[in-house]
């Protein structure tokens, strides 16, 4: 993956950890706290970037599948097309063998 795609996710997690940090200190609170506050914003940070990356895998993968069918289904197209065209022609074919039975 690369990483310009989550600079954007990187940076709001610094800012909510650095948010979180000064707003347990500003209460007058431990620094532990304080601490933990900042821990639990970049376990979350984390996990936004986790998802973030999974749903990346599957647009690729969907991208991918949709593409796959796409060139199957036209190869489809192109045979089913030429066994049309060798039906007609052996239908016609025949329909030339009996109309020259009937004017016999």
């Amino acid at each position: 993956m690369d990483i310009r795609e989550f600079t954007g996710d990187i940076i709001l997690i610094i800012i909510a950890v650095i948010s979180a940090v000064v707003l347990v200190l500003l209460m007058r609170s431990d620094p532990v706290i304080a601490t933990a506050a900042g821990v639990l914003m970049l376990a979350i940070g984390g996990l936004f970037l986790s998802l973030h990356r999974k749903i990346r895998i599957m647009e690729k993968n969907i991208y991918n599948r949709e593409r796959m069918t796409r060139i199957n289904l036209e190869e489809i197209a192109v045979k089913m097309s030429h066994k049309y065209d060798n039906t007609i022609a052996h239908f016609d074919e025949i329909v030339e063998e009996f109309s020259k039975r009937v004017y016999r």
